[in-house]
């Protein structure tokens, strides 16, 4: 009761009334700092204690409190409220790093849609994973029952969903222009109308290609890797990382994607010798050049253009997978 404290010379004075083993006391002591404070100090009474903070005048380490070497009997230090000098360091990090980011937040304008923009990212890829799971059990249910025969009639068995998903894939090009997602715009396009190439007009005009067994690889290869790929990106649209997901979603792509271009190549070199025959998509110009251009030799040329889109899209997830799966950096001292 009735604290009188203050700080006069560097020395703090104490003195109040308490009621102790041997009954109402005067209680007194004092302090002198080693390094200098300031005069005035902050006091907080409860019924249970009595809190002093002490600020100094410079902010540097001490070696110790008092002046006096040899501490005070009365004086122990509260370890639960200790900080070391590398503790304190690290306090003064965290805070200066808390201020930073508060004052980047605070720049940065905020974006009214983006409650709105993440709802139709999740709600994008659990479609598509949807599909594509349907697509996947449907094709191994019909393997399983059916064997090799379920080869000859995987198109139109399948075709209804798979024209859905890659028709609706062509918003992963929207979204990467527009800059709703940070993946590169090039990979996506060479990935989307490679597949969409392969969907839309060769098996989709050609009825002769679409009872072939390559339509199972092709659609079974596409379906497996995108099992991992949107569950992958919906749950990062919510800030979750699964680490068993992630590392199937940048490893399965290794041979599934050099497998899935090789039956691509496959299905363009047998549709060749049709379009041949055929003459559909030649196009010839009228005279005096009487030039046709043949589309098969279109479809050689893309058979280049097929395997340097893999390559990049290789060269793209490859940089990727180092940058989730790599090993992490250490911090030089």
């Amino acid at each position: 009761q009735n604290p009188d404290i203050t700080i006069t010379d560097n020395v703090l004075h104490f003195r109040a009334q308490g009621h102790g083993a041997k009954g109402d006391n005067i209680y007194e002591f004092e302090i002198e700092f080693l390094e200098p404070v300031e005069p005035k100090p902050v006091c907080r009474m409860t019924q249970r204690q009595l809190n002093i903070t002490v600020q100094k005048k410079e902010s540097n380490w001490w070696e110790r409190l008092t002046k006096q070497e040899k501490r005070p009997l009365f004086l122990a230090p509260d370890f639960d409220r200790w900080l070391d000098e590398s503790d304190a360091e690290m306090e003064l990090k965290k805070e200066e790093e808390k201020i930073n980011k508060m004052k980047i937040e605070s720049r940065v304008p905020k974006d009214p849609f983006k409650h709105l923009k993440k709802g139709y990212l999740i709600m994008y890829n659990l479609v598509q994973f949807l599909g594509f799971s349907w697509i996947f059990v449907n094709m191994t249910v019909r393997l399983f029952i059916l064997g090799k025969d379920s080869f000859y009639d995987t198109f139109h068995t399948i075709s209804d969903m798979m024209y859905f998903c890659q028709t609706l894939a062509l918003m992963e090009i929207m979204n990467s222009l527009i800059g709703l997602v940070r993946s590169p715009l090039i990979p996506s396009v060479v990935q989307v109308f490679g597949r969409n190439f392969v969907l839309f007009v060769i098996l989709g005009t050609l009825e002769e290609m679409q009872s072939k067994p390559v339509v199972f690889f092709i659609f079974y290869f596409w379906s497996i890797t995108e099992l991992f790929r949107y569950p992958y990106y919906m749950l990062s649209c919510i800030g979750i990382e699964w680490k068993p997901l992630t590392w199937l979603r940048y490893t399965v792509w290794i041979p599934l994607y050099p497998l899935g271009g090789l039956a691509e190549a496959v299905c363009i070199v047998q549709s060749i010798p049709i379009f041949s025959e055929t003459g559909k998509f030649s196009l010839g110009l009228p005279n005096p050049l009487n030039v046709t251009i043949q589309f098969p030799f279109v479809l050689q040329i893309y058979l280049i253009a097929l395997f340097l889109g893999v390559f990049v899209n290789f060269r793209h997830l490859y940089k990727q997978r180092k940058q989730h799966l790599g090993p992490k950096k250490r911090k030089m001292k």
